[in-house]
């Protein structure tokens, strides 16, 4: 985040001891205040990306606070804008805020309301920005080739460029990482940006499909070949001809089907079961695994001819905790993604947050960080978006809450935000949740919360 003495305020004012007392509260409190005369002389000068707010009076000589207020809300939308109107003229106020104004000032206003109204309408500024930069981030990616790694790091860095060089050689390859490092995006990386990309990418989790079937899942078989056995099947290798399949947890395969596995690498083909027919097959082979192949070879837990054949390319992926600088730029990255996909907002971390993240151990890697950004941005509301408690699990079954805690949790954030948002407001509320006002009250008193709290000095 920026930090103050970085983040411009304009104030527009046609008085000048206004502008006068306003710069000088604003340069004391470390912004840099830029002052104009006019509503027109601040457009002449208004970026497209500006990084503060706006301070405006409402009545001027030329364009007034409502006009300006709707230009720049053409321009964009998300820009702060704080209205000053004279003494009593709430019904002003109120249709400024029904307008799209961030909030108001009533004169006389003393310095510590225009700081505090100035302070939250940048915390909404950087989010705002700061979303739409990820924003653009994920439209990129989703028109590049294949999945994205996000991260800064050198490590990640140079997995990026491995999987790049990788992608473009016929090899099969070996993954290698924890659990939740990210061992299937990866192998979807490299499909995607292979001369493969349009041919079946086929994902199979050898510890997940039971054994007495797997070999019909990977080779498929004849009509009859077994009991139960009533039509052909085309296995998962036959169906990937001309793709990718990936074998997640190779470790878990059975070694008898290890020995079928060595032939199929070996070999390029496979037999259906009760087939006498040879099928060719024209494919990559990606397997991964969270534990050290070669020790499990030794330990007679794996194969040791296929260890060494699937061993000619192997890619080590970093866990979590080997690239700590990155936990903030992914954690914002999948609360965009959760907020788009949930239509809620996603609040930018503070430093208070982003200490709580970088102190964590990670056992789940990226899996466990992902989860974490969708339940901030689904259920932080409901916790005031206290990282530290989502982690630890403070409040009560709050760590693997059930399906009722979960909805439960989810209405009272929907309630939070929506007060938040209409600063407490109550018939706004109703509106924007579509129930009735007896219900609100009923779920304010169930979930422990209070349309007061959310008001602000400066609310009608």
């Amino acid at each position: 985040m920026h930090e103050p003495s970085t983040l411009p305020v304009m104030v527009i004012d046609d008085e000048p001891h206004l502008r006068i007392t306003a710069s000088q509260t604003l340069e004391l409190a470390g912004y840099t205040p830029h002052c104009f005369e006019s509503a027109e002389q601040a457009l002449e000068v208004l970026s497209a990306d500006f990084p503060g707010v706006i301070v405006s009076d409402i009545r001027m000589p030329g364009m007034g606070g409502m006009g300006l207020l709707h230009e720049l809300h053409r321009r964009d939308p998300t820009l702060p804008i704080i209205l000053i109107t004279g003494h009593g003229d709430i019904s002003t106020a109120v249709e400024a805020m029904r307008a799209g104004a961030w909030d108001f000032l009533e004169k006389p206003f003393a310095g510590d309301q225009l700081l505090d109204v100035v302070r939250r309408g940048i915390e909404k500024r950087q989010l705002s920005l700061e979303n739409n930069r990820l924003k653009a981030e994920l439209e990129v990616q989703q028109a590049a080739l294949g999945p994205r790694l996000v991260g800064r790091t050198a490590i990640i860095s140079r997995l990026a460029a491995m999987i790049q060089r990788i992608s473009q050689v016929e090899a099969d390859v070996l993954l290698f990482g924890e659990t939740g490092t990210g061992k299937d995006l990866v192998a979807r990386a490299i499909h995607e940006r292979s001369a493969r990309r349009n041919n079946p990418f086929m994902a199979i989790n050898c510890g997940a499909v039971p054994e007495n079937t797997i070999e019909s899942e990977l080779f498929g078989h004849e009509k009859g070949a077994f009991t139960g056995a009533v039509e052909r099947r085309i296995g998962k290798f036959e169906h990937a001809n001309g793709g990718t399949v990936f074998l997640d947890e190779i470790e878990s395969m059975p070694l008898a089907l290890q020995v079928k596995l060595l032939r199929v690498l070996q070999e390029r083909s496979i037999e259906r079961l009760g087939a006498n027919e040879v099928v060719p097959l024209n494919l990559r082979v990606i397997a991964a695994t969270k534990v050290d192949l070669k020790a499990a070879a030794e330990e007679g837990r794996f194969r040791e001819d296929l260890y060494y054949r699937l061993n000619v390319v192997t890619l080590p992926l970093p866990a979590l905790r080997e690239r700590r600088e990155d936990i903030p730029l992914l954690f914002q990255h999948f609360a965009v993604v959760a907020a788009n996909r949930s239509g809620l907002e996603a609040p930018i971390l503070d430093n208070q947050a982003v200490a709580a993240l970088l102190a964590h151990d990670w056992p789940g890697n990226v899996r466990e960080l992902r989860n974490l950004a969708e339940r901030y941005v689904l259920l932080g509301a409901a916790f005031d978006y206290r990282l530290d408690m989502l982690l630890e699990g403070a409040a009560a079954d709050t760590q693997e809450p059930t399906l009722p805690r979960q909805v439960e949790l989810f209405e009272k954030s929907l309630i939070s935000q929506s007060l938040s948002r209409h600063h407490g407001r109550v018939t706004e509320v109703c509106r924007h949740l579509g129930i009735p006002r007896k219900t609100l009250y009923d779920k304010l008193k169930k979930h422990g919360l209070h349309a007061d709290d959310y008001r602000h000095s400066s609310d009608p």
